[in-house]
Formats: C-alpha cells, structure tokens, sequence
C-alpha cells in the first residue's frame, strides 16, 4: 500500500507540474484551456471552473492539457439546421440548443441560414422556422453549444491556439519540461535546507562518527586536512582516495585546528566493497550549510543530472539500443518500491530525478512528444509558413501510435524482468 501512495504522489507530483507549465503560459498567452487532466481513462473527479473543466483520472501515467484549436476541432452548424437559443436581456445568444430544445424553456427556435462561430460571432436564421421572419443575433463569446448531454464552450479564433504567434505557441509547448525542471529544482533546493546543507567538497572532516578510527585516533568534525602522508589534500575526493587506498594502513594526517597544525596517526579500519578490500576511518562527508549552498545546490543538481542523462540517452544510441535500457510505469513502480524502503527524502530526491527524465524525454525531437512539436515550429520558422495542419496531424498520430506500441513493449520487458 506505502508502494503504490509514493507511486501515485511521485507520478501525480511530476505531471501535475508538466501540465502546469502548459496550462499556465496557455492562459498567459490568451489561449482558451478547455481541459486539464491528470491521469487518463475514466474520470475520477471532475470541476468546471469558467472556461476549464479540471479532471482527475483513473490511471496516474500521464495527463493533457487540451487548448482550443490545437487539434483542429470545430463546431460547425450548416444553413438548415434547426436549433434553439437562449438569449440574454441583451438579445446576444448566450446558449445553442442543437438537441434537447424541449429541455429548456424561454428557446428562440430558429433554422440557421449563416453562422460564424470564430471570427465574426453571429448567428443568422429564420425565426420560428418562418422564411419571412430572418433574424441576426450576435453571440457571446463564450455561448455554449449543447448538443444532448454535451456542453461545447465556442472558441473565438483569437483565444484559440493557431491564432497565437509562433513564439507563445512554442513557449506554451515548451513549458512542459521547463515546469519539470523547475519541479527538480524546488525539490533539490528543499532538501538541502532539511537536511541543513548539502555536500561539500572541501578537505575539511564531517561528522566523525564515535567508534571509527578517525574518533579514536583524535580527529574532529571541521578538521581541515592538509596532507595525507605527505601528500597534499584539496578536496574531499582526496582525502576519500587516500583513506580508501590504505586498508589496515597506519596514515599520518597533517590537519589545521582552531588555527594550529598537528600531525595525527590514524589507521583505516579495512572492509569489503565489491569483493575488494578499502579503508574506512568512519568520517562523514563535509556539509555547507551556507545559505548560498542551500539556494544554489538546486541548480546545480539539477544541470548535474540534466548531463548525466544526456550522456547516458547518447550511449543508448552510439552503442547500441536495447529495451533492456528503457524503463515503463512497471519498471519505475518496482524502483518506487526500492525507493520507498530508505524513506520519505529519498523518494523526494527520486521524484526530482523522475521529473527530470520526464521533461528531457518530452524534449526529444519525436512526433508526438512536446519535442516533435518544437520541430515543426522551427520549420515553420524556417520556412515562413506552417505544415499543412492535416499533415502535422497524420505525423502525430503515428508517432503516438509507435509510442503506444514501444510503451506496450517496454512495460512487458518490465514484468518478465519483475516477476519471471
């Protein structure tokens, strides 16, 4: 049960922000933001607010924003239809009844003869189904068109996504893996004020814990190492290497204390790593506990595993792909598991790292993804004018297709790893 609440905050923490950053500089550009939903399949909870109905989903692998004209979607009524209209005291069309009129009282019934639902916002008609009483209305901009049980807001072209220029457009998209950065970010730097700084790199001694041999030869936290037998010292990794190589070895540490050098022997206890043996003098890694330290040290674990993935997403390619390398919601459920076991931090710090993976694999140049979207705003740049919105379309479509079917694949490789 701990699994699956960390797996659900993990993976609702890390798309909640994604689709955040979408929805956020959506409604900065003036774009209409019809849904926004965590999770796919069948609704869990539901909440209109204005112009955005707000959902929560079955399954926690993903969520959508969906903005007006983004994928093309229209309504459209052709002269002849027969609908109903619920005006305002203004006489301006505040509903369209296309199926049900009989459910609403107070319904203007009129056969459409012109209608403009985008630009211009009017509906023309004969009154009562009466060629010889025609009738022009104009539509409020957020009049509602009901066909059954189904309310459609209209979109204004101007507050649909297409209407926008090209840089809110590839901001709006862009957003999504900056919020995942972001999300790192805030995690990284919280972590560090909890835990009272972060690791320093500094050739001074941490916490010396009170049964290891730096305790019993006389060491104390603060400490600053200048050598090591002889051996200059500069950082932390220095003093590491030197204690590590020396197993059993008696080391003569030159240290600085309150302002006075003193030699101290101190002789490495000798244990096991990986069938090897390595000194360990029981001293903790140094921590800054600056101000600086705390603020900064999000940034910079964030960039720190923004490379790393980097470079191991370039190994994948130049030596060789397998989906052995690839891990789906199976994969990072039994990772979650693992995590779960060393605490509530540690699955903060995994969340982070998640939300990283997340925003990188969005930004690769693939149909589908906020990348591949990214792609075609630099060849409409490129080019002057965008693709074909039908072409653009039938490109996402099979790319999400391929997605689908790797995603299958990934997630079975996920369970024959995990239970066979």
């Amino acid at each position: 049960m701990t699994t699956i609440i960390a797996f659900i905050f993990v993976f609702g923490l890390i798309v909640f922000f994604h689709e955040l950053g979408h929805f956020l500089f959506a409604k900065r550009a003036g774009i209409m933001v019809k849904d926004f939903s965590i999770g796919f399949g069948p609704k869990i909870f539901a909440y209109r607010k204005k112009e955005t109905q707000y959902t929560i989903r079955l399954l926690p692998i993903g969520g959508y924003v969906r903005m007006a004209g983004e994928d093309g979607e229209e309504i459209e009524l052709k002269p002849g239809y027969r609908v109903g209209l619920e005006l305002t005291p203004e006489e301006t069309v505040s509903k369209i009844i296309v199926n049900g009129k009989d459910q609403y009282v107070n319904v203007q019934p009129i056969e459409v003869s012109l209608c403009d639902l985008e630009k211009e916002l009017f509906i023309e008609g004969y009154e009562d189904y009466d060629d010889t009483k025609k009738v022009r209305y104009q539509v409020e901009r957020d009049a509602l068109v009901i066909d059954g049980k189904i309310e459609t807001m209209i979109t204004p072209y101007d507050r649909s996504f297409n209407a926008k220029s090209l840089g809110n457009r590839a901001m709006t998209i862009f957003a999504g893996p900056l919020f995942n950065f972001i999300l790192a970010i805030l995690i990284f730097t919280a972590l560090a004020f909890v835990q009272g700084g972060v690791p320093s790199t500094d050739n001074t001694l941490g916490n010396v814990l009170p049964d290891g041999a730096a305790a019993e030869a006389g060491l104390k936290k603060g400490d600053e190492v200048l050598s090591i037998n002889g051996k200059e010292t500069k950082s932390w990794t220095d003093i590491v290497q030197n204690v590590s190589e020396n197993p059993g070895k008696t080391l003569d540490f030159k240290i600085e204390r309150d302002g006075k050098t003193q030699d101290i022997d101190v002789k490495p206890a000798t244990q096991k790593e990986n069938g090897k043996d390595v000194g360990k003098i029981g001293v903790e890694t140094p921590m800054d506990s600056s101000f600086t330290a705390k603020i900064t040290n999000g940034f910079t674990q964030t960039w720190n595993w923004i490379v790393q993935i980097f470079t191991i997403l370039g190994n994948m390619f130049t030596g060789g792909f397998s989906l052995d390398m690839l891990n789906g919601p199976v994969g990072i459920y039994t990772s979650t598991q693992q995590v779960v076991q060393y605490g509530f931090m540690t699955v903060l710090n995994w969340t982070a790292v998640l939300s990283i993976n997340l925003g990188i694999v969005n930004l690769l140049p693939l149909p589908a993804l906020d990348g591949g979207r990214l792609m075609f705003f630099l060849y409409e740049l490129v080019r002057g004018k965008p693709i074909d919105p039908k072409k653009e379309g039938i490109i996402h479509f099979a790319g999400f297709a391929l997605l689908m079917v790797l995603m299958i694949l990934v997630t079975w490789n996920d369970i024959q790893r995990a239970f066979f």
